[in-house]
C-alpha cells in the first residue's frame, strides 16, 4: 500500500493494476486531506491505514481507478466501505454528486 500525498504518474498506475486486478486499482480517497491510498487488496485496507494516519472515516470513500481509460470514464465510485446509511450512502456506489465531484478533483490532482 502506498499514500498519494503529492502525486502519482499514470504509468505507475498502469504498472500496479497489470500487477494486481490487470486493468485497475483500488483506492481509498480522503476527502478532507486530499490525499489516497492505492495499491491493496481490499479497499478496507487502505481505509484502515488512513484511519491509522489519522484521517477521519467520515471522509474516506473507495473507488476503483482504471488508469488506460479516458479521463471521464477512468473512476468507479464502488467500494463495500462506501455503505454508509447514516450519511444516506445506502449503497456500494457514491450516491452525492457533489462528493463524486471532489474525489475526481483529488485523484486528477494526484495522478499525473
Amino acid at each position: 500500500m502506498k499514500i498519494i500525498d503529492n502525486t502519482i504518474s499514470k504509468q505507475e498506475l498502469v504498472e500496479l493494476a497489470e500487477e494486481s486486478f490487470s486493468d485497475f486499482v483500488k483506492a481509498v480517497v480522503d476527502i478532507e486531506k486530499q490525499i489516497m491510498v492505492i495499491d491493496a487488496e481490499l479497499h478496507s485496507d487502505e481505509e484502515s491505514l488512513l484511519l491509522q494516519e489519522g484521517s477521519k472515516q467520515i471522509n474516506l470513500w473507495g473507488i476503483n481507478i482504471y488508469p488506460t481509460k479516458n479521463s471521464d470514464e477512468w473512476i468507479e465510485f464502488d467500494s463495500v466501505i462506501n455503505i454508509r446509511p447514516r450519511l444516506k450512502n445506502f449503497s456500494r456506489f457514491v450516491e452525492d454528486e457533489s462528493i463524486q465531484k471532489e474525489i475526481i478533483a483529488i485523484v486528477n490532482n494526484l495522478v499525473k
